[in-house]
């Protein structure tokens, strides 16, 4: 089989059989097939597009390029969950939790932030100590012991995905809905999980800023994982907001620790909503009796949360207060009268929390894990002149400076009565 005649079918919108999206996968893997041969079919799918059928056997072949994560033996569902991005999102660092201590075993492989969009890897690399390097041997034996385990994505699984994802970003082919569904659900197959909630981001601060493209999206992940033998729960969010208070590394682990210690108030309680409702689905989905409120209430999530921070060589940043601080603290308030808070710009403020160094404009950029921003409204809230907008946390006055104006262009203010917009958007 020559590569070459892959490229040329796909150029001439013709299909591809599983063999030969097999032999793609392979090659990508183990570096037979050349970057720049790669480069030209993902041009040519991008362009013809991969039908269901295609998309089906593309998904499998990248998860099986590598090895599989062999859950067997630890207790059933085994359940994972994955969101598209966004800005704020740290429902991992919750939503985990509330399924473990609920009897579910959640193996979870995550990745870095890139753009506005943070990563849970990074967010859990800002904890002091915190392992992000476990073997397949390790994340087995810690969800056997408390029921879950998260490590950074392994090259040995999906290998493919890892190859193809890279190409892509740097071919203006990451758009392409069949592409995005194979590298989600490869990952998701070859890391174990029967059961999958998926996140689809919907908005300014979201790869998917239409709602159009976010269904199109949530509906391909679904009827694909369904063919593939993935039992798979996708709602659609709003992410033209950004999600609770916190932005950036450390401030987010610190949100989520709150949270899961029931102080939720303002927009806290809207990123709860969005843990809740995920565990609800999961939980529900595996005939669980169990409520997500209630463990969560009962203290046995926070428990939870802080035998696995533990368990993956974490301080306990609770009690010790070593989460990295920004050496400048800049509170903004409100300058204007009395007004409702209309829009908060998720794209504006992520950018701005990038500018301060808590992000990445490209993967090999380094984070600084201390800086971020801290919202006091959102959409729906009302202010007064002197009122909190939000809190800068910087490295310096300068940056401290052009964050605050930054981000400050991004809150918008009506004289007329705002409500809060719906945070589940649509459900599959």
């Amino acid at each position: 089989m020559k590569f070459a005649d892959l490229i040329a079918a796909k150029r001439d919108g013709k299909s591809h059989t599983y063999e030969e999206l097999k032999f793609l996968a392979n090659g990508a893997s183990n570096g037979s097939i050349p970057d720049y041969q790669l480069s030209a079919w993902l041009m040519a799918a991008y362009l013809n597009s991969l039908d269901e059928e295609e998309t089906s056997h593309l998904t499998r072949a990248m998860a099986e390029s590598g090895a599989r994560l062999d859950l067997s033996g630890l207790p059933k569902p085994w359940v994972d969950k994955h969101s598209t991005g966004g800005v704020g999102d740290k429902t991992t660092l919750v939503l985990l939790p509330i399924l473990a201590s609920a009897g579910l075993t959640v193996v979870k492989m995550s990745g870095r932030g890139l753009g506005i969009t943070g990563g849970t890897v990074d967010k859990l690399g800002s904890i002091p100590g915190f392992r992000l390097d476990l073997t397949p041997d390790e994340m087995k034996r810690q969800a056997a012991e408390i029921g879950l385990a998260l490590t950074g994505q392994s090259p040995d699984l999906a290998p493919a995905d890892k190859v193809l994802y890279a190409l892509r970003d740097v071919t203006a082919t990451v758009g392409s809905i069949p592409l995005i569904v194979s590298s989600i659900l490869s990952k998701k197959i070859a890391g174990g999980a029967e059961i999958i909630a998926l996140d689809v981001k919907c908005g300014s601060g979201a790869f998917m800023e239409d709602r159009k493209s976010a269904e199109k999206l949530a509906r391909a992940l679904q009827s694909v994982g369904k063919r593939l033998g993935l039992h798979v729960l996708v709602s659609i969010s709003d992410m033209d907001e950004p999600l609770g208070s916190a932005i950036g590394n450390a401030l987010e682990v610190r949100e989520a620790y709150n949270v899961l210690a029931g102080k939720h108030e303002g927009a806290s309680e809207r990123f709860l909503k969005l843990c809740l409702h995920y565990a609800s689905e999961l939980l529900t989905a595996c005939g669980s009796r169990s409520s997500a409120e209630e463990v969560l209430k009962s203290g046995a999530a926070l428990a939870k949360f802080k035998e696995w921070i533990l368990a993956q060589g974490g301080s306990s940043f609770w009690e010790r207060n070593d989460l990295p601080v920004a050496p400048v603290i800049r509170k903004v308030v409100h300058t204007g009268g009395p007004a409702w808070v209309s829009k908060v710009e998720a794209k504006v403020v992520g950018q701005a929390v990038i500018d301060l160094g808590g992000g990445r404009a490209k993967k090999e950029d380094a984070i600084d894990p201390a800086v971020g921003i801290e919202m006091a409204v959102m959409v729906g809230s009302t202010v007064k002149a002197g009122e909190s907008l939000f809190t800068v946390h910087a490295a310096d006055e300068q940056v401290a400076a052009e964050a605050e104006e930054s981000a400050r262009s991004g809150i918008h203010f009506s004289d007329e009565r705002v409500e809060e917009p719906p945070l589940i958007l649509a459900s599959f």
